[in-house]
């Protein structure tokens, strides 16, 4: 089973995009718990040796009715580019490139134990701030599927956000389990921090040319006016009166 090699790639390694984007994928297994294709895939690149992948190919991707089905792949990297926009690397390192089924995202494998996720982690006290930081992320990032299946704790504790397609709406989509920081005010490091990737995707930059080139202009504009709106009342909103979950919740 390719889920229980060992990922020599960390994400924290500057290498793991440029391998993720140049690996030949030498074994593939379809994930079978996922609304669309997905497989877990094993990677060998001649100068940073192995490492082990999720793979998302655009074709696999069911139609949707709010988003572009052929986008979502595109969406992926773009969350993965905000999170380092923003200093904020909770999201795993992801490209954009060609794979056995086409175009599609691969994204580095995190290692977690599959039983641990939001519903049994949120009441421990040493993961409040990182789920408080993903709440603020999915905000400005419009998540509009943040099911508590999607954060995974990895050995060293670390919660890490994995399947971010459904991002950057120009209308407001935000579905998430995480309300129980309801009314919280965000760390004032956290704040600075998303004024200065507002500053720079208003300035159209170096730093956020990643991110817009994923995005369309009015997605980018839309991205800076949540931006603005966080940093001006920095506090974590009760649960919305419409539709503010994802279903299924896991």
């Amino acid at each position: 089973m390719l889920d229980r090699l060992a990922n020599a790639w960390a994400p924290e390694d500057r290498f793991v995009p440029e391998a993720l984007r140049e690996s030949s994928i030498v074994g593939m297994q379809l994930l079978y718990d996922s609304s669309n294709y997905v497989y877990l895939v094993a990677m060998e690149h001649p100068v940073h040796g192995s490492g082990v992948g999720v793979y998302k190919p655009a074709a696999g991707a069911q139609p949707l009715s709010d988003f572009d089905y052929t986008t979502l792949h595109r969406r992926e990297v773009a969350a993965y580019e905000l999170s380092v926009l923003l200093g904020w690397r909770f999201v795993p390192p992801v490209v954009e490139r060609e794979g056995p089924q086409g175009i599609g995202s691969v994204q580095l494998f995190i290692a977690h134990e599959a039983e641990q996720h939001y519903f049994n982690l949120r009441d421990d006290p040493q993961y409040h701030a990182q789920f408080q930081r993903i709440v603020a992320f999915d905000l400005i990032a419009n998540n509009a599927d943040r099911k508590g299946g999607h954060l995974l704790r990895d050995a060293a504790g670390q919660i890490w956000g994995i399947d971010n397609a459904l991002c950057f709406h120009r209308q407001e989509k935000m579905r998430t389990v995480i309300w129980d920081f309801a009314g919280v005010t965000l760390d004032e490091a956290w704040v600075a921090d998303m004024q200065r990737a507002r500053d720079s995707l208003a300035a159209a930059d170096e730093a956020s040319q990643p991110l817009r080139a994923l995005l369309s202009r009015g997605e980018v504009a839309a991205l800076v006016e949540r931006c603005d709106a966080l940093i001006a009342y920095p506090v974590l909103p009760e649960m919305y009166p419409w539709r503010c979950v994802p279903w299924p919740l896991l």
